[in-house]
């Protein structure tokens, strides 16, 4: 999958928690994250985010810390 795609899909969970009353938006996005896509897509997210995060909404960027590193 294309980071282009990744960062899309991420930005609209993102998105979606953005609407939602609350505290803790950072942690719900990584927990829709951790519990729905494989670890091959996180760990290329992990590693865009790392790269600079070029075009991830500000609340990706800070759901990475997060994110559930995939064992290698």
């Amino acid at each position: 999958m294309t980071s282009d795609k990744l960062v899309l899909m991420a930005n609209q969970i993102a998105t979606f928690f953005h609407s939602q009353p609350g505290e803790g938006q950072a942690e719900k996005v990584a927990d829709h994250i951790n519990d729905f896509w494989e670890p091959r897509m996180r760990r290329q997210l992990l590693d865009h985010v790392a790269a600079g995060g070029d075009g991830c909404d500000p609340l990706v960027i800070k759901a990475a810390a997060f994110l559930r590193l995939p064992a290698d």
